[in-house]
């Protein structure tokens, strides 16, 4: 199996997957940490992948999506985005909206806990 069907393989059987550098207990960037922090505070159940681990999944990811950054969170199989569009789609309510319409169970109260916080 190839880094690619590994990657594919791991979105299509997780609703969310988090690529990052290190793992959602002991994120070792701290943009990866920025986001499994969301995520988690948010309540969402999400599989991380850690790239650190096998050097295929980190050059394959990049390559899979066409994205030169780690980390990068999928949503029922679609790219999302980075540190910063994660960030930006947190504080615009952007996130919420996206976990709805993909039926993905989350805490809308964290969600906006962490708005008023940034606001």
């Amino acid at each position: 199996m190839t880094a690619s069907d590994t990657i594919r393989d791991t979105i299509t059987k997780n609703d969310v997957v988090l690529f990052m550098k290190g793992t959602k207990m002991m994120p070792q960037c701290g943009f990866s940490s920025r986001v499994a922090g969301v995520l988690n505070f948010m309540g969402v159940e999400f599989a991380d992948v850690n790239v650190l681990a096998d050097a295929e999944i980190r050059q394959g990811i990049k390559d899979f999506s066409d994205w030169p950054t780690i980390p990068q969170l999928y949503v029922k199989g679609e790219f999302v985005g980075g540190c910063d569009i994660i960030t930006e789609m947190t504080l615009s309510g952007e996130l919420d909206a996206l976990f709805e319409a993909k039926g993905v169970t989350y805490d809308k109260d964290a969600a906006e806990k962490i708005r008023a916080a940034n606001a």
